[in-house]
């Protein structure tokens, strides 16, 4: 009902004025019942008609300023309303000083009918209750015009959503909590505890007339100050609960959650930045996964968290340690790219690097960069591992089980150990995190031999003997090969069929020829699994 009331009043071209003239004449009402209750106008005598005549003159003109006025101002401030468009930048800005300007006027309005009325039945009393007559009408303005702010200031709140998208900070200063706060003080306990003073402090008011009265103002101030501070605890309890949900829900990965600005307060400075901070956190999802895509999920993460001292977390600026390197590269890609058209061989080879990245990751490698038709995985940089070596052999033989399945294309994996440099290397305006050092370089040598292999893998010595016990047990010494660039021989150690395979090809699990065999056809190595 109350909503439906303030949507009229908005829309509607008289809306405004009936508000304002409604918060006039309630102030209005209170002084006359308080001053007919105390027997003020008893004492006027038989002039009583011509002083209500000579008092209501300025009301009434001060009545017709005031519509006038508000219909002014319904179409200066709510004129984009009817037609149904955003407002403007300005229209915005002067919307949000509505309820301090409107509140203002009304004070301007009363005050010359205060001292007017006030002066006017000060002389129609035998007693010249100036003082007493003023204070009423003073204290009965101010009340007026106190609930006239909150009145216009709950009005224009439906539409400080549509003002928030036209202002980034819709925040006034007369319009926070601490002054909705002291105003509506005013309204149910100061205004109502000064009439109740004034009334009593009447030495021309009878006893039963001063008893009557305060009992009256008691009343108002209770019903007034009920009112009112529900509606205070309301405006402020309900956006906090919005806030509450929506910050919770952002606490739980939903960051799609944007919450409607409806106050000119502190509140709504707290609802913008609630959205702020969801956006924000979208865009860091958003830099992340893309950024994840290029660079690895833990190295993303790390680059954007600004970390710099993590425990297992290799330093962005460089760290040195021991890791396990795998490489991987695709047998006659040459020969491929010539015979089939460049969309093909593109779609084979992010099928092959799919499958690498799968397996490298959910055994907690990264994936450090493609090469063309090769892919570069690290196990133990940047996220350290306790055993680096045997996830790069498990991801190793995954890896080359699924691309012989898939029987499209043939490769050849190298995995080896030991100390490299793990870190950024470039300028400052452009990175790349990366691993430099020996074991990379011998996991590239191994590659090229391991085309050559029928099980397509070859790992260092090294990497077998920092493996587990239950992994080192499914490879075998394959070949002493001198690699080239290197000066010392390097042993080779390969995987061995399982032994369900070797019975399905009619054959225990022996070792293989420890020479170097010519590269078989995909359909070939499908046999040995």
């Amino acid at each position: 009902m109350i909503s439906r009331l303030i949507l009229w009043a908005l829309r509607a071209r008289w809306g405004l004025s009936a508000v304002v003239m409604a918060c006039n004449l309630s102030g209005l009402a209170v002084i006359t019942i308080e001053l007919w209750l105390s027997g003020f106008f008893g004492r006027l005598g038989s002039e009583w008609v011509n002083t209500f005549i000579q008092v209501a003159i300025y009301p009434t003109i001060g009545a017709a300023i005031g519509i006038m006025l508000a219909v002014r101002d319904r179409r200066l401030n709510f004129g984009w309303l009817d037609q149904r468009r955003p407002p403007t930048e300005a229209e915005a800005r002067r919307l949000l000083q509505v309820p301090l300007a409107v509140t203002l006027r009304a004070l301007a309005i009363w005050v010359p009918g205060v001292i007017i009325a006030a002066a006017v039945f000060a002389h129609a009393t035998p007693q010249r209750d100036f003082a007493v007559v003023l204070s009423m009408f003073t204290l009965g303005g101010l009340e007026s015009a106190a609930l006239t702010y909150l009145i216009v200031d709950r009005l224009i709140r439906p539409t400080i959503p549509v003002v928030a998208e036209v202002l980034d900070d819709t925040a006034h200063w007369s319009s926070t909590v601490l002054m909705r706060v002291l105003v509506t003080f005013a309204v149910v306990g100061a205004v109502p505890l000064f009439m109740l003073i004034t009334v009593l402090a009447d030495p021309s008011s009878a006893y039963p007339d001063r008893v009557r009265t305060a009992i009256y103002l008691a009343v108002v101030g209770l019903s007034a100050g009920s009112v009112a501070t529900a509606a205070l605890a309301r405006a402020i309890a309900t956006p906090l609960h919005t806030l509450r949900d929506a910050l919770d829900r952002i606490a739980h990965g939903d960051l799609e959650v944007r919450v409607p600005i409806g106050s000119t307060s502190e509140i709504g400075r707290l609802e913008h930045s609630v959205n702020e901070l969801a956006t924000n956190l979208r865009e860091r999802e958003r830099m992340r996964t893309v950024f994840g895509r290029h660079v690895g999920e833990e190295v993303a993460e790390r680059a954007l968290s600004g970390r710099n001292d993590i425990a297992g977390v290799t330093n962005l600026t460089g760290d040195t340690r021991v890791v396990t390197a795998l490489f991987v590269d695709v047998t006659g890609s040459v020969a491929l790219a010539t015979e089939l058209a460049p969309h093909d061989f593109v779609t084979k080879l992010n099928r092959l690097l799919s499958i690498v990245v799968a397996a490298t990751e959910e055994n907690h490698g990264l994936v450090n960069k493609f090469e063309g038709d090769a892919a570069l995985c690290i196990f133990g940089a940047p996220l350290a591992l306790d055993d680096n070596a045997t996830p790069a052999l498990r991801a190793a033989r995954r890896i080359r089980d699924e691309v012989v399945a898939a029987g499209e294309l043939d490769i050849g994996i190298g995995v080896a150990r030991g100390l490299v440099f793990a870190g950024d290397v470039g300028a400052d305006t452009r990175l790349e995190f990366t691993v430099i050092g020996d074991a990379v370089n011998e996991a590239a040598r191994l590659t090229t031999e391991a085309k050559q292999v029928p099980r397509r893998i070859l790992a260092s010595q090294a990497v077998i003997d920092a493996a587990s016990e239950f992994e080192r047990s499914k490879w075998e010494l394959r070949d002493t090969l001198h690699l080239r660039g290197r000066r010392e021989p390097t042993p080779c150690w390969t995987d061995t069929p399982s032994r369900m395979s070797a019975r399905r090809n009619g054959s225990g699990p022996q070792a293989e020829p420890k020479s170097v065999a010519p590269p078989e056809t995909a359909a070939d190595l499908a046999t040995d699994h």
